[in-house]
Parts: C-alpha cells; structure tokens; sequence
C-alpha cells in the first residue's frame, strides 16, 4: 500500500511539472515587434503609471515637433548641426536644460530598447508600445544623424556653461550651440560604445518592424563599437571641461555593455568572447556586485548576459562557458544585496527605498528594480526556482517583490506620501528643476528669465511624466525650483522608470531570444 501510495505521489509530482512546462510553452514570445503573450492580467496602477511616463519624452524633444500634443511645447534648436553640414535638429534634451548630452541619451535609447525588447507585448496590451517607438525613433534618427563617418560621433550639442547661466524656454534661445565630436585624436571609448549598444539594441527591436532601418543601426553600431575599441579613451578624458556634467568614470564599462549588447543583436560569437575573454577579466570586476546606472554598466552586462546562461541548450559551448558562468554568479550577487532579506542586503532608508547616492536618489533603486523584475523572469522561464545568497535562499518571486517596492514607493507608498512622478497620483512636485515648464508659454525672456526659477510659485506647465532625483537619506524632499540635486528630471531617469514599470505591468513575463 506504501508503495502504491508513493508510485501516485510521483505520477502527481511528474503531472505538475508537465503542467509547468505547459503552461510555460504557452507563453513564449511572440516576435509581434517584440515583447511576450501577456501571462496575466494587466495591472491598472502601473499601466496607468507607464502612460504618463512616458509622456515625458514628448517634454524633452528638439526640433522640428511632429503631432506634438504638450501644449506648451514647440519648435526648438532647428539648426543644430548646420555648422556640420549635419541634421542635429532631433534628439532630446537631457534634463531641466537644453544642452544634448549624447552620453545619457544614448543611455536613454538602450533602456528603451530593452524595456520594448523584454515587455513590449505588456506594452502593447496597455497601448503604449506606441508611445515608446516614437520616443526610441526620435533618438535614434539623431544618433544616426550623429556619426556621419566611422570614425567620428558628435557626442553634445550646445556649450553647457554658457546654457546654465540662461534660464528660457527651448523655443525662445538664441545662443550659439557649438558642437562637440569624438575621432580617432580626441577618442570617448564610453560614449561611443554606448551609442553602439544603443544602436544594436535598437536594431532588434526595429528588426520585425523596419529591416532597412534596423539593418543601418546595426552596422552603425559596429563602426562605433570599432572605433570605440581600437582608440581608447574616456571622452570626459579628452575633454576635462564636461567632467562636471557627466563624469565617465571608465570606458571599460561600456565596451563590454556594447559587445553584450552586439552579441545578441548579430549572433556572433566574437563578440561574446569579448566580454568573456580577457576584457572581461580585466573590465567586468566579476565577483563584486554594483549598482547599474548611466556611469556604470557592469551590473547590466551581467544580467544581460545572464541571458545566454540562463538558456544556453545542454551540450552547446555556452553551457560550459566558465566566463559566462562568471557573469552570472555577479549577476546572483548583484541580486542578493538588493533583496532586503538577504545577509548582503544593502542600505536603504526607514521608508523601504535601496539608497545609493545622495544626488539623484531614485536612479539606483529604479535601475536595480528593473534588473531585479527582468532578471526574476530569465529565472522563471529557465525553470530556476532558486537564488543562493551565502546560506540563504530566495525565490524569483523575492526579486519581483523588491521591483514593486521601488516601484510603489516612487509612485507614493513613502512616509510623505508624495508621487516622484510628476503627474501621476494627487500630490507630486510643483516646482520641478526645469525651464520650460517654469516659463509661461506666451513669455519670451530671453537669457535672463531667472525670476521664473526664483519665484515660490508652481510652475505654469506640468512636465508630465517627469521623474524627478527623488528624496533625501531621512525619505524627506524639498520641493523647491533651485533644488536641483532632489527636483530635477532626466530622460535617462525616465528611461528607466519606463523600464521598470512595463515590467511589473503583468504578473510575470516569459523570456526569449532577444533576436528570434
């Protein structure tokens, strides 16, 4: 009788995981422009959420504007790049300024790209895939338009200090917008092997939808990744006056983000060898886990490549691939110190929020809440069930537990029940960090329209969708127009919150090859 009763135990046993097994052949990806079958039904708060995120993008754009539905936004820096014979007219600007930093908008289009390449089904369920196609587009037309030739990429539009001492609209500005480029004498490894990871990213998701197109930005994105690697050099290296902006603190970072990043997009070996050889050894600092942000991409490259372990066939070369294993034990331990509960568990602040950086606070919780909810579903499509932390164990469902935390907190679950979100919920920051939106529309002030960011009065126009640099150690904010280290926005901050919340849009979303 024993024996019988184990003998049905393990047909139930054996019935289950069939089931399972089932049930995840169910789901696989569609190729639909990118993205899985939606496992589950759509959750409203965080689509909500996405939607006006991802307006934010139509804030921030340059240019000629196209069904531009920002009512206090219109044409502006129409003939950047004309001293180059270059349309440089797109793009986006970076933040409460008007300059075009190429570092961070390259950042910017990468993250973009992932979040359609792993969620755009979720996306589409909500009708906002849409919505981030046209913001990917306009990036990428700029950074094609950017690197005329294979060695030479205009990496910034406009002179940051001579900006920063005006307070205008975009539309209104009249100052020279000098333009600044990398070649093989004035080299930026980063911020050309950023692009190059945008590019190829971009190139996947534009794949199914546009080939000519995808097919350009891929072999962009090996010209640059090319000159990236043969003439190294950070560009912050080469020219000292940017530090102050966006300090690349190693080009190291980037070139294995961008070999990552064209592994998945051409299928070509050498390129994963790149990062797993001696780059990687050298670069990757395998074993010690960070956090991911627009300066360091080494947390990213690992849970990015995770992928190919994650669902490397038995016998294939992958499968035994010891630098590839060593990416994705950082990518373990990368996981372990942002769960709460795990004995490596990093600080974060009494309200529940991972706190890295005093200066924009929310970049490193949102870009670790995004990692955390994409790397739970590569385990959960992979049949893992487990993720050893020292003597601890968790489950897939711990890392997405932590994504929604970040992700409830930035939307008002916080001791002062504020929205980080600028237009999202009932109470969000007035007075954001940004020109446009503190200047009346019909007011034209010239260089000297400091009144508007001196004055205690909300801004006239709402820059929706902003996610501004978030609350102090003590989880208070001060929600003051000068405040720029709490109150200021960016399109990178955007990118990543979009990331973040198209992940959580459904119980949970099946992985597959990046380039099916």
């Amino acid at each position: 009788m024993a024996r019988c009763v184990r003998c049905c135990c393990c047909l139930l046993v054996l019935l289950l995981v069939a089931l399972g097994v089932t049930a995840v052949a169910v789901f696989l990806r569609h190729r639909n422009g990118g993205g899985p079958v939606i496992p589950g039904a759509i959750d409203r708060k965080y689509a909500e959420a996405l939607a006006v995120a991802l307006q934010f993008f139509q804030v921030q754009k340059s240019g000629k504007l196209v069904n531009n539905n920002i009512p206090w936004r219109g044409d502006s820096a129409v003939d950047d790049g004309q001293e180059a014979g270059l349309d440089l007219s797109n793009g986006m600007y970076d933040a409460g300024d008007h300059i075009k930093f190429g570092f961070p908008m390259a950042f910017t289009a990468t993250m973009l790209s992932w979040s359609v390449l792993e969620y755009g089904g979720a996306m589409q369920a909500t009708k906002q895939r849409d919505s981030a196609l046209d913001a990917l587009r306009w990036i990428m037309d700029y950074l094609l338009n950017a690197h005329p030739s294979a060695d030479v990429l205009y990496i910034q539009v406009g002179d940051p200090e001579a900006d920063h001492k005006c307070w205008e609209r975009p539309e209104t500005m009249s100052e020279k917008r000098p333009l600044t480029k990398i070649t093989t004498k004035s080299p930026g490894s980063d911020v050309a092997a950023e692009t190059a990871a945008a590019m190829a990213a971009a190139s996947l998701v534009y794949k199914p939808i546009n080939g000519a197109y995808s097919s350009s930005l891929l072999d962009h994105a090996e010209q640059l990744f090319a000159f990236a690697d043969r003439h190294r050099g950070a560009y912050t290296r080469t020219f000292p006056e940017l530090s102050k902006y966006y300090n690349s603190t190693t080009y190291q970072d980037e070139l294995l983000w961008a070999s990552g990043w064209l592994y998945h997009a051409t299928g070509n070996h050498s390129y994963l060898a790149y990062a797993t050889g001696k780059n990687g050894e050298e670069f990757a600092d395998l074993g010690n886990p960070r956090y991911f942000s627009w300066d360091d991409k080494r947390p990213g490259t690992q849970v990015l490549l995770s992928r190919a372990s994650f669902f490397a066939s038995q016998g294939s070369g992958l499968a035994t691939d010891n630098g590839l294993e060593s990416y994705k034990q950082t990518a373990d331990a990368v996981m372990c110190i942002l769960l709460p509960d795990s004995e490596t568990a990093a600080f974060r602040t009494e309200g529940g929020l991972l706190y890295v950086a005093e200066w924009n606070s929310l970049q490193h919780p949102v870009a670790s809440a995004f990692l955390a909810a994409v790397y739970s579903d590569y385990m959960l499509t992979s049949g893992k069930t487990e993720l050893s932390c020292g003597g601890q164990s968790f489950a897939p469902a711990d890392l997405r537990k932590f994504a929604q935390s970040q992700a409830d907190y930035v939307l008002g679950e916080n001791p002062i029940k504020l929205s980080y979100l600028v237009g999202y919920g009932d109470s969000y920051p007035q007075r954001v960090h940004h020109r446009g939106a503190s200047i009346p529309a019909d007011v034209d002030t010239g260089c000297g329209g400091q009144e508007w960011l001196q004055t205690a009065e909300p801004n006239p126009n709402v820059a929706t969708g902003a996610l501004v640099g978030g609350p102090f150690k003590n989880d208070s904010f001060v929600d003051e127009r000068e405040n720029v280290m709490q109150n200021e926005a960016t399109t990178y901050n955007s990118a990543l919150v979009v990331g973040l919340l198209s992940s959580l849009l459904t119980t949970s979303s099946v992985a597959q090859s990046l380039s099916s």
